[in-house]
């Protein structure tokens, strides 16, 4: 069964053409949501899975209307990989039931975690740095600027307060001092627009 998925970032924005799209394709049902991307609970979204089953294939018209990040697109699609659900993609040419399809995705994967490893290795390398030179350390000055920048490039590169906190040596009382809720939505928003670029990038179809 065809089950398609319709999305758009705002209430004002019209749903009508993917959702033709969709039913052109062959869809017998079909779910939306007017909500951001980056927003992790969708109702729309989570009723389309809900009602999808084995052998089942999730349609969408573009692969961004699933998730504006390449962590949260992975993750989605490792999901319907594991309860056997293929997933299309009509502008994207992307369809997991095929080859290239499941390659997209895994090539997706592995630059996405690539790229995070890299950042955190450059980040606790420039802490070392930072450290012999006397620039952090000391309860006066808890959160140095480089402790601040490392911090900003790991929240970036996906990993949460949680994790960032004993990664620079800080608690995570602190670090939400210097990292309060607004300013995490714009990190996000920051890591939305790379991740978006990257999705871009590597999901063009074959030729």
């Amino acid at each position: 069964m065809l089950i398609g998925y319709a999305r758009v970032s705002t209430p004002e924005q019209d749903l009508t053409p993917q959702l033709d799209a969709l039913r052109a394709a062959g869809c017998e049902r079909t779910f939306s949501d007017k909500a951001s991307g980056a927003k992790a609970n969708r109702a729309g979204l989570a009723e389309a899975l809900s009602h999808a089953r084995d052998g089942d294939i999730l349609v969408i018209w573009k692969l961004d209307r699933l998730g504006r990040t390449a962590k949260g697109l992975t993750t989605l699609a490792e999901e319907l990989e594991t309860r056997n659900i293929g997933l299309r993609s009509i502008t994207d040419g992307i369809d997991t039931a095929g080859t290239m399809g499941k390659f997209v995705f895994r090539l997706l994967a592995a630059v996405a975690e690539m790229e995070r490893d890299l950042i955190r290795e450059r980040t606790t390398a420039a802490l070392m740095v930072a450290k012999r030179r006397g620039k952090i350390g000391g309860r006066q000055t808890v959160m140095t600027p480089a402790r601040i920048k490392a911090a900003r490039k790991l929240l970036v590169a996906g990993m949460t307060i949680r994790q960032v906190a004993p990664a620079i040596g800080v608690s995570v009382p602190t670090l939400y001092r210097h990292f309060p809720g607004p300013v995490q939505d714009a990190i996000n928003a920051e890591e939305m627009e790379q991740d978006s670029a990257a999705v871009a990038l590597h999901s063009k179809p074959t030729e």
